[in-house]
């Protein structure tokens, strides 16, 4: 005799099995959609980084020019040397500083990918949870 409990669904194992994918399907495509927005927010970073970097070969270049410009318009004879060793310094240093501030923005963060890592880690928690527990 096949007793039918109430409450119980039709069609068991398949219909478990159904569900069980459709979770797992709905579950990897909010994990991907996450991780696409982490990976969205990489690129912003290292775009930002290479306009730094851009910006900072950009000020040695025009740095050098100008330097040159006001070597030759602004000091006699007596004082060339040493408005070329300043200046150089300060422009150097300048696009140096430009130059480094670049590379720790293009370096990557400790918790690059946190948010996905993290969830990961709490789904396998919960099914660990699931698996160790048995059904009522």
């Amino acid at each position: 005799m096949n007793e039918h409990r109430p409450g119980a669904t039709g069609g068991g194992l398949f219909v478990s099995l159904r569900r069980l994918i459709g979770t797992a399907l709905e579950l990897g495509q909010v994990r991907l959609e996450l991780l696409g927005t982490e990976i969205e927010a990489q690129k912003i970073r290292i775009l930002g980084g290479l306009i730094w970097a851009a910006f900072g070969v950009m000020c040695l270049f025009v740095g050098v020019v100008l330097l040159a410009g006001c070597i030759v318009f602004l000091f006699g004879e007596g004082y060339r040397l040493q408005a070329l060793a300043v200046l150089t310094l300060a422009f150097l240093a300048g696009g140096g500083f430009a130059i480094r501030h670049a590379r720790e923005r293009l370096k990557t963060p400790p918790g690059a990918f946190a948010a996905s890592v993290g969830e990961l880690a709490q789904d396998r928690a919960a099914l660990r949870a699931s698996v160790e527990t048995p059904p009522p």
